[in-house]
């Protein structure tokens, strides 16, 4: 039997690694909410999201008021019947970040579940388009680093072989942004992209100004330089530089997506498997781009993501952001630039259990 057993939420504060920040905030913590389903086979599902430093309760709180017990006598096998009564009994809040996070956290269970059943792992059962995936680095490229940090941490990036790096803008005038991004591309040659990340920071005057002084820098895509529901802005940014615009993390679901796509407002998207309701919908965030021809480079996760780029044909890149080494008893591999998805049947995240409990909020 298949059947649904046991339902349970909890939630881990995770400290930051290192200090993060860009144009609009800090990052923290990482509220990370956990969902562990366990089946009357004998398997128990361990799924997960998260937010960088408000919101973890409400997200337990959804689970536990409403959708857990919602999963009580479910054959865990329907996924996609599971994410959408769930997204039914939830429409008073939908589409928003708190009730997707709390989506994910179960669909995410619900996949590892189907994973550990077929005895295969995520990349392969999700598509198995390839196993190794190409790496981009964030974490030397935050906004309050000097730009001898950046030019560091990006050297450092490339001698071990990743394939680009990530540099935080927003710096009160357009000139000190130009003038860091160039002191990297100066440093690292033509032959490592770098991507510009604004956070929503930006008018679309601003953001065409700075797109306009990056241009000769040869970045490889501009990822958020408007507030998320700007899509008419997005697409304006597009058709004036010849920056690639990325979009994603800040969607919460596929309608978004496709109103992008469609008008053509971004060349790259972002989809966040936490954010957009878990690895069901992400999939077909990912089908869409394909469809539309644009890459697919995913926001964070980078221990999830690597499995899900891997299974389609759009994914582009997976962001280097390591925040789970706490939880974690292993590492993702990394070799010639390429993550290594997990090839262990389930999600491949190998949690300590230990140090999980020690980090749980009462």
């Amino acid at each position: 039997m298949t059947k649904i057993v046991s339902a349970t939420a909890t939630l881990v504060d995770i400290p930051v690694e290192t200090v993060r920040t860009d144009a609009v905030q800090a990052f923290v913590k990482q509220e990370t909410v956990f969902v562990e389903l366990r089946t009357d086979d004998g398997l128990t599902g361990t799924g997960y999201s998260y937010t960088i430093g408000t919101g973890g309760r409400a997200v337990l709180s959804m689970l536990r008021d409403h959708l857990l017990p919602l999963l009580d006598g479910r054959d865990a096998r329907d996924v996609e019947a599971a994410w959408r009564e769930l997204f039914a009994v939830t429409r008073a809040t939908t589409v928003g970040a708190i009730t997707s996070l709390a989506l994910a956290a179960v669909d995410t269970a619900l996949w590892d579940l189907r994973c550990l059943r077929a005895g295969e792992p995520l990349w392969r059962l999700a598509g198995g388009f390839r196993r190794a995936v190409p790496v981009y680095d964030t974490e030397g490229g935050w906004l309050h680093l000097p730009a001898e940090d950046l030019v560091r941490g990006a050297l450092a990036a490339r001698d071990a072989g990743l394939r680009g790096v990530k540099l935080k803008i927003g710096r009160p005038r357009a000139e000190e942004d130009a003038e860091r991004v160039a002191a990297v591309r100066e440093a690292v040659g033509p032959g490592m992209d770098i991507m510009v990340d604004a956070n929503q920071s930006m008018t679309y005057a601003e953001a065409r100004r700075r797109a306009h002084a990056l241009e000769p820098y040869q970045v490889s895509f501009f990822e958020e330089p408007l507030p998320a529901d700007d899509v008419q802005g997005h697409r304006e940014l597009a058709r004036s530089t010849s920056i690639p615009v990325a979009v994603g993390e800040s969607l919460y679901s596929v309608g978004q997506f496709r109103d992008y796509l469609a008008r053509g407002a971004a060349s790259v998207v972002q989809a966040d498997v936490a954010r957009v309701g878990g690895i069901t919908p992400w999939l077909k965030v990912a089908h869409l781009a394909e469809a539309f021809n644009v890459a697919l480079c995913p926001h964070f996760l980078m221990e999830l993501h690597v499995s899900l780029v891997a299974a389609v044909p759009a994914g582009t890149y997976v962001e280097h952001i390591p925040q789970l080494r706490a939880l974690t008893r292993t590492e993702l591999p990394i070799q010639d630039g390429h993550a290594i998805a997990p090839d262990v049947p389930g999600l491949g995240i190998d949690w300590d259990r230990d140090a999980m409990d020690d980090l749980r909020v009462a």
